[in-house]
């Protein structure tokens, strides 16, 4: 039996989500095949060994955290230890999203200890985290992304008139993204040119770089890629729908207020499925991917696919769309966990 160490929590700003992803994964691990150990990492970085019934539930709206006084983990070549005692772990699971868990630095740092985990190494985690650079490697195999600028802070502050003409060609609405946030932090919908710069604080607020994209007319959808043994497969795409009252697909609809639903399959044309799979595959190995990922895409009302944003890590909470859309690709929760940890 393998042991495996589920780790979670973290110091980015997905630490709560990172939990409800660990309860899950918790959840439906199969005990008769796996021993699992829960792992949670504080906001300040302190890794602590936890009991599997650490509370890691949502509950009255108040969402997990990793806090109390636990015994730490200290990390050495080759081992995680625990009172100067190693951890007997064959394989790590990092359910952790956003800053630190998906941008290469959990990875460098699991490297260091070398013991197997799950996802992607540190290279492909940057890439995919940085949202200009990602958009660069995918417009590298063909794969569309939305028309935009990248801007430094540095940029915005020595020229703010210059970003402001420099935008005027992508029209209204446009979003204004922290290029490394994730589930949609840092991220603010534009509908006047009065709003940009406020709009640009709080996107630099999450980040020292943001890119600005023309909004895309069309619908979200997602798709979930595994690799299983040397194939890298694609699920069956999910629509998102979001309820009207919010914008767009933000935190708060993403985690919070249960205001969205997906689709599955998609509503389309059996070949728009079938390109929707061939390009989240696409996308998944032009960055260089390893494991499991979540491709989101617009697809435009004449059937276009515009690439969004790949996601290393993607959620496991109960509402995450990922193990929804491989349930429905033929792969149960329970199996798709043995198939990351095989």
């Amino acid at each position: 039996m393998k042991t495996v160490a589920i780790l979670c929590g973290g110091p980015g700003s997905e630490h709560e989500i990172s939990c409800l992803s660990a309860a899950g994964v918790l959840s439906a691990i199969d005990r008769s095949k796996f021993e699992p150990i829960l792992i949670g990492i504080t906001r300040g970085g302190k890794w602590m060994l936890l009991p599997l019934d650490y509370p890691l539930a949502m509950v009255n709206k108040r969402l997990p955290s990793i806090s109390g006084n636990y015994p730490e983990v200290t990390r050495t070549r080759g081992a995680l230890g625990v009172n100067g005692e190693k951890l007997p772990i064959d394989i790590i699971f990092p359910v952790l999203h956003g800053t630190y868990g998906e941008d290469g630095q959990l990875q460098r740092e699991l490297a260091l200890v070398a013991i197997k985990y799950v996802g992607s190494a540190a290279a492909a985690s940057e890439i995919a985290m940085d949202k200009a650079e990602s958009k660069i490697a995918f417009a590298r195999n063909g794969i569309k992304g939305a028309p935009g600028i990248t801007v430094t802070v540095d940029e915005w502050i020595s020229n703010p008139a210059e970003i402001e003409a420099a935008i005027k060609p992508l029209g209204l609405p446009l979003f204004v993204k922290a290029a490394r946030g994730g589930s949609s932090r840092g991220t603010v919908k534009v509908k006047s040119y009065s709003d940009f710069s406020a709009a640009m604080s709080e996107a630099l607020g999450y980040d020292s770089k943001v890119l600005i994209e023309s909004a895309i007319v069309g619908a979200e959808v997602e798709c979930a890629v595994l690799r299983v043994g040397r194939e890298v497969k694609a699920s069956l795409p999910g629509k998102v729908w979001i309820d009207p009252h919010f914008e767009f697909y933000d935190f708060e609809a993403k985690y919070l207020d249960g205001a969205t639903r997906i689709d599955i399959p998609a509503p389309f044309d059996p070949l728009v499925i079938r390109a929707i799979r061939e390009y989240a595959v696409k996308a998944f190995k032009a960055i260089g991917a390893s494991g499991l990922a979540r491709v989101d895409f617009f697809i435009t009302p004449t059937n276009e696919i515009i690439i969004n944003e790949i996601n290393t890590m993607p959620g496991f909470t109960p509402t995450s769309a990922f193990p929804k859309m491989w349930a429905a690709s033929g792969i149960a929760y329970k199996e798709l966990i043995t198939t990351l940890l095989t």
